[in-house]
């Protein structure tokens, strides 16, 4: 007997099922959907912490997701293992007739999913995916003579110049949830199936509109609950995109240009491939970083004897988060006063931050360190001082985070003098840069 003709749908980094162009697509195509996650072992070997809080977060939308679909007689199928290997399996099992999914623009997802491509292909499987994760991608918004823009002001200017209603449409995945394949519920997989345990971690929820209204005038100040703290909803797609940048078009023209500054990272990536290990600019690779572990240490565990940059740090360890301004200062010092390759503090943000997104962190790292796109110049270092007193001068966030701050015989001296940490990476810039 004949298998039933279906598609498939696979969710990856958007998790949700209201206006997601991927899924849209899918079930209008004429097929009955089979929705699917898979836990890429490629990625997941790479994890060092096992408690990953983001492994859990995942772990809690797929559960949602699952509830939503069996509401509507269907369910999630997830599976663990080589992306390619498990494709091999669902097409054995279900003999598919197409498969749906969004853009990735990480290198391994891209090769990842040309390989895929190419072995759908020898199957007769159509292969379609869909751009869902920001508003502008790779080419789309481009100098006149076609090159893609290295500096954020022009891109934002011609970014806001061809966005339109168009852009911004919400794809109405619920109406078409009739064409969702009938399943009994699927097993769910527990933790210790992808080896990993669950993390104690809070997460934010998806509440953000309220900060809209004074986030121009507190964004900087770090003691302040001031943040959207939406942005693991958009790192994982459990929110839209284009939801996001109609609020901010309304409420907040600088919660907008971060959205901008987003997608700007994503072409950036995409274009330059490069730039995910190596500078942006090559001929700061020719910087002669110290790279001291023990320096290194201090500054990941949050003893730096700078208040501002372990508050930041503590932070991070403790929560998974830190805010803006602090990133750009502890990189800056990671960089500049201990003269640590930006690589170094990418990872560790890459093994921490819950709402870790490659294109943003390696862009923002090499921001920091003068060597990316649109970049600080290298002569820029930020005086951990002079950003207490600008946007913590009460002390309130580092007291918060640094509580042994006000003790001298238990906060650690510096482990730098400032000044000299300057003049040494001036210094050490001009030389490989000349």
């Amino acid at each position: 007997m004949a298998k039933e003709e279906i598609a498939i749908f696979w969710f990856r980094r958007d998790l949700r099922l209201n206006d997601n162009a991927g899924l849209y697509h899918a079930l209008n195509s004429g097929f009955k959907i089979l929705p699917i996650f898979i836990f890429d072992k490629n990625i997941l070997d790479k994890l060092e912490d096992k408690d990953d809080a983001r492994i859990t977060f995942i772990h809690q939308q797929l559960d949602k997701l699952k509830l939503e679909l069996e509401k509507n007689q269907s369910s999630l199928l997830v599976k663990y293992g080589d992306p390619l290997k498990i494709w091999g399996e669902l097409i054995a099992e279900y003999q598919p007739k197409a498969v749906y999914t969004n853009h990735d623009y990480e290198p391994y997802a891209e090769e990842r999913d040309e390989k895929l491509n190419q072995y759908l292909g020898t199957k007769d499987i159509l292969f379609r995916t869909f751009k869902d994760q920001c508003v502008f991608e790779k080419t789309e918004v481009t100098k006149d003579d076609g090159k893609p823009y290295v500096v954020f002001t022009p891109y934002k200017r011609k970014w806001l110049q061809k966005l339109n209603d168009f852009y911004l449409k919400p794809y109405p995945s619920e109406k078409y949830f009739n064409n969702l394949l009938s399943t009994k519920p699927f097993k769910p997989m527990d933790f210790h199936e992808i080896g990993f345990i669950k993390s104690e971690l809070d997460f934010p929820n998806q509440e953000y509109e309220n900060i809209l209204k004074n986030y121009e005038q507190d964004r900087n100040f770090p003691a302040k609950d001031a943040t959207s703290r939406v942005s693991v909803h958009l790192r994982f797609g459990t929110i839209s995109v284009r939801e996001l940048v109609k609020n901010a078009i309304s409420k907040s023209e600088v919660w907008l240009s971060e959205l901008i500054w987003r997608d700007f990272y994503f072409s950036i990536l995409w274009n330059f491939p490069h730039s995910a290990k190596d500078s942006f600019r090559p001929e700061y690779d020719k910087i002669a970083w110290r790279n001291n572990e023990i320096e290194f240490k201090a500054w990941c565990d949050g003893k730096t004897g700078y208040p501002i940059v372990d508050a930041g740090m503590r932070e991070l360890n403790k929560t998974g988060f830190m805010h803006n301004r602090v990133r750009m200062i502890v990189a800056s010092f990671l960089t500049k006063h201990l003269l640590i390759d930006w690589r170094w503090g990418e990872n560790y943000f890459a093994r921490k931050l819950l709402d870790f997104e490659l294109s943003s962190n390696v862009g923002g790292w090499q921001w920091a360190a003068g060597c990316g796109v649109d970049a600080a110049p290298y002569f820029r270092i930020f005086n951990p001082y002079e950003q207490v007193k600008k946007f913590d001068k009460d002390l309130k966030y580092i007291k918060r985070w640094v509580p042994e701050y006000s003790d001298p015989f238990k906060y650690p001296k510096p482990i730098v003098d400032h000044k000299m940490a300057r003049e040494r990476c001036l210094a050490t810039y001009k030389k490989a840069l000349n």
